[in-house]
């Protein structure tokens, strides 16, 4: 069973070795790249917020102070991410800061002690897409992502987003429902023999269609899609 925690943080600025802390941890679990739970605690850093920070995240000081510490959820946070293989976007970002959040509890371990790996998506991203933008707002445009409600950076909603990015540079899935009550209907057709044979939506190939346009418009596509209607039908 492969399990998959992607991780995000939100801080007071920008550099944890300048004292800068984490303010917010978000946390999606992926099991065989299905989602099962999530995780989010803000946090009381003990320092102010930068301007900064502020603009981009939101979480002011008043709201802060009354949160709990990193030592208070230490335990609870390394129970959700144990053994699993950690995403993030700029994961040495996050990973760095997380570390100096448990050395400053005295742990003398890291994330990597309690992690199998970590899957820079970023890293990841550039690969696929040299010389492209690929920050997480440009991966969501380019995935078909809705990242509409994004107004603001929030660990919670950019680690869910960013686990839809990755199952769709990592294997082609564009979506995950975020709750069972979430998932659309399958529609199917079975042959004779029993076998379900799975059938697109129209809505489902305009889509498609529109997807692969943008590849062909970026010369990246392969494949032009002009026997969709025949796979279709088959």
């Amino acid at each position: 069973m492969r399990r998959q925690v992607v991780i995000d943080t939100e801080t007071t600025g920008l550099e944890p070795a300048e004292g800068h802390r984490v303010v917010e941890i978000g946390c999606v679990e992926l099991i065989e790249r299905r989602l099962e739970r999530h995780y989010q605690v803000h946090l009381n850093p003990d320092r102010l917020v930068s301007e900064r920070s502020l603009e981009v995240h939101g979480l002011d000081d008043n709201f802060l102070a009354e949160q709990p510490r990193f030592a208070d959820i230490r335990s609870d946070f390394l129970a959700f991410i144990a053994d699993a293989e950690l995403i993030a976007h700029n994961a040495p970002f996050d990973i760095g800061f997380l570390n100096a959040e448990l050395e400053r509890v005295g742990d003398s371990q890291r994330l990597a002690d309690y992690t199998s790996g970590v899957i820079d998506t970023l890293a990841l991203a550039r690969r696929l897409h040299p010389g492209q933008r690929n920050g997480l707002d440009d991966l969501c445009q380019r995935y078909y992502i809705n990242s509409a409600a994004r107004t603001q950076h929030g660990a919670l909603l950019d680690a869910q987003l960013l686990a839809q990015v990755y199952l769709a540079m990592s294997g082609g899935q564009l979506r995950i429902a975020l709750n069972p009550s979430a998932v659309g209907a399958v529609h199917s057709n079975t042959v004779t023999s029993g076998t379900p044979v799975l059938r697109a939506t129209a809505e489902e190939w305009a889509e498609h269609r529109q997807f692969l346009a943008e590849l062909q418009r970026r010369g990246d596509c392969q494949w032009s899609g002009e026997d969709e209607d025949q796979v279709a039908d088959t």
